[in-house]
């Protein structure tokens, strides 16, 4: 494989990469999406004693979020595509900038492929974990208020809420590592460095930062105040 096409998957195959290695390293150390699932099982748990529009209005706020980066990633998609109508407008562009570098017509738009691809997978995330996220409201406002809730009702409703998430996540990385895609019209081993860089920056959000470890102190706080249901 070509060094120029080994840059051009990279950011592709750091994505897929990251997704797949973070469930495997959750079994040794638990990331910072994990230990937050033991604050979307309180909320479940909280919500069935509440009789508030506070725990709609907090799931709207989420949906909210997820909807604008979704409509975002509309906009990136129709931009591409906008791209592809002026290839050589854009090699003519990046001959001006005096780079070290030359382009063919087939790498620019293999590279466009990449990047549609990396929005493309960014959209259908966001839109899955908008889904999730609307299904979690039903299933939180058809919480009965005047009864007991059992275990399992709020583990399964924790479960809905708690996919949203990883798909929200899924779609927040494919935004990260579509960053180091631009890269590559500057130097072949750049967008290879910015998706290490990427992938290091992520790991240690998601495993070593300040977040992590409050995070982690207040689901151990909330564990040792539990009571037996």
């Amino acid at each position: 494989m070509s060094t120029t096409l080994l840059s051009t998957f990279f950011p592709l195959i750091c994505y897929y990469g990251y997704n797949i290695a973070v469930p495997l390293v959750e079994r040794v150390r638990p990331s910072l999406s994990s230990i937050m699932n033991i604050q979307r099982r309180r909320w479940v748990a909280n919500a069935t004693r509440r009789e508030t529009p506070f725990d709609a209005i907090l799931a709207g706020n989420l949906m909210g979020s997820v909807s604008f980066l979704a409509s975002t990633a509309v906009l990136l998609i129709l931009a591409v595509f906008a791209v592809f109508g002026q290839v050589p407008a854009l090699m003519e562009t990046l001959s001006s900038l005096s780079l070290a570098r030359r382009y063919t017509m087939l790498e620019v738009q293999l590279h466009l492929v990449v990047m549609l691809a990396m929005f493309v997978l960014a959209f259908f995330a966001f839109t899955l974990s908008l889904r999730q996220f609307n299904h979690f409201c039903i299933m939180l406002g058809a919480l009965d208020q005047t009864g007991t809730t059992s275990d399992e009702e709020i583990d399964a409703i924790t479960a809905v809420n708690a996919l949203g998430a990883r798909n929200f996540n899924s779609g927040i990385r494919a935004y990260y590592f579509s960053i180091s895609t631009v890269a590559w019209f500057v130097s072949d081993w750049l967008p290879i460095a910015a998706g290490l860089l990427t992938v290091m920056v992520l790991a240690q959000r998601e495993f070593f930062s300040s977040a992590h470890r409050s995070a982690a102190e207040a689901a151990l706080l909330a564990l040792r105040r539990r009571e037996p249901r």
